[in-house]
């Protein structure tokens, strides 16, 4: 099926400041440190930016950041919903902008400064809006308690172990380790740290779940005819999709006969179809990780194993380099930082060009994912 938006656009620049539990600058001095440095890493002046796409929980509005970093007429801007459902979705947007003509130079973003709080989940005074005044009462508080839900089914139906979750951490881990931006980067994970790690939400230890992070990762987008004339290597835009099941409600799922075929189906259905090659043919995959279980789903809704199949595919040294699917492999949102899956997006970028900390030989294609349980996005990368 030929698109419009196939290898139109490339990803031309990406940049990130520095990872840590607090740093002291505003979330809007964070985006724009990583704005100038994707343009930079680019060869792109600021001025010819015309184009912002980030998400609804950004909180750096699109006209701070152009009159700060000196942008030019801005002639189209947009955001994404669903917190980390919305990263690959920023570049959507700016793809399909520039493809269609409506931009020529776009940057996504995404700024935090979740190390530093608050937690909103802590705060129980204010009325619920429905759903949540029938579920926060008992019990499901925080997005870890939905997914501990969705885990329990999944170990339950499927035989899988806890086993299975830390070939993930581990994996993330690992990788961080060789990764000099990664929080993680000096704190091993082993088998026994692991099982002997306090529960956040049974099923889900501390290791399952992502880290508190302040920092911010941008991305520049143009043609991939302007893009020949860029300062780094191109990595063209082959394949865009978002996924919104019917019927589809939070992380839980409540009304779906199947609350463990989320929106990653959906989202791959639309993926594969626009795209010349498919899921035997990804190199690496940079796949969302707020917490382990999410790993797992996301396996099998983009096609890598069968439903049910997801734990046994993490079984030996799959998802590590020279494995079946190497993943994740600056450490992702368990080990590196976690900002709503922004710098997925970037790792992305960065095995295609060849410059990974944790490289993949010869990587030519690549899948980037949004967070399973949301409605979520996706991006096939290719060089």
């Amino acid at each position: 099926m030929t698109t419009p938006l196939k290898d139109a656009t490339a990803i031309v620049g990406i940049g990130q400041t520095p990872f840590a539990r607090r740093l002291p600058e505003s979330e809007k001095h964070l985006a724009c440190r990583a704005v100038v440095a994707a343009l930079d890493d680019a060869g792109i002046a600021p001025s010819e930016v015309d184009a912002f796409a980030s998400y609804t929980m950004e909180e750096t509005e699109e006209v701070e950041v152009a009159k700060a970093i000196g942008a030019g007429d801005v002639t189209f801007f947009a955001r994404t919903g669903y917190g980390g459902g919305g990263s690959c979705a920023t570049v959507a947007l700016l793809a399909a902008a520039i493809a269609t003509g409506a931009a020529t130079v776009g940057v996504a973003w995404r700024s935090r400064k979740r190390g530093s709080g608050p937690r909103p989940w802590r705060e129980t005074r204010h009325p619920l809006p429905t759903p949540g005044q029938w579920t926060r009462p008992y019990g499901l508080l925080r997005p870890v308690d939905e997914i501990a839900l969705l885990a329990r089914r999944y170990l339950h139906d499927h035989g899988a172990t806890r086993e299975h979750l830390f070939n993930v951490a581990r994996a993330c881990r690992d990788r961080a380790r060789a990764n000099p931006a990664a929080l993680m980067r000096d704190r091993p994970l082993t088998r026994e740290l692991y099982m002997s790690a306090r529960w956040i939400s049974e099923p889900l230890c501390l290791y399952d779940n992502c880290l508190e992070t302040d920092g911010a990762s941008a991305c520049v987008v143009t043609s991939a005819a302007r893009a020949r004339d860029c300062r780094r290597r191109p990595v063209l835009v082959h394949s865009v999709a978002q996924g919104l099941p019917a019927q589809h409600h939070g992380m839980v799922n409540y009304w779906n006969d199947d609350p463990l075929t989320g929106p990653s189906w959906t989202a791959a259905r639309q993926l594969w179809k626009t795209a010349d090659f498919g899921p035997q043919d990804v190199d690496v995959a940079q796949i969302y990780d707020a917490f382990t279980p999410l790993v797992l789903l996301s396996l099998e809704g983009y096609g890598f194993c069968g439903r049910g199949e997801g734990a046994a595919f993490t079984e030996g040294g799959a998802l590590d380099p020279g494995g079946r699917l190497p993943l994740n492999t600056s450490g992702g949102g368990l080990s590196e930082a976690y900002i709503h899956g922004f710098n997925l997006v970037t790792e992305g970028v960065r095995q295609l060009r060849g410059d990974s900390t944790a490289q993949v030989t010869g990587a030519r294609t690549c899948l980037v994912t949004a967070g399973e349980g949301v409605p979520t996005s996706a991006l096939l990368l290719r060089s």
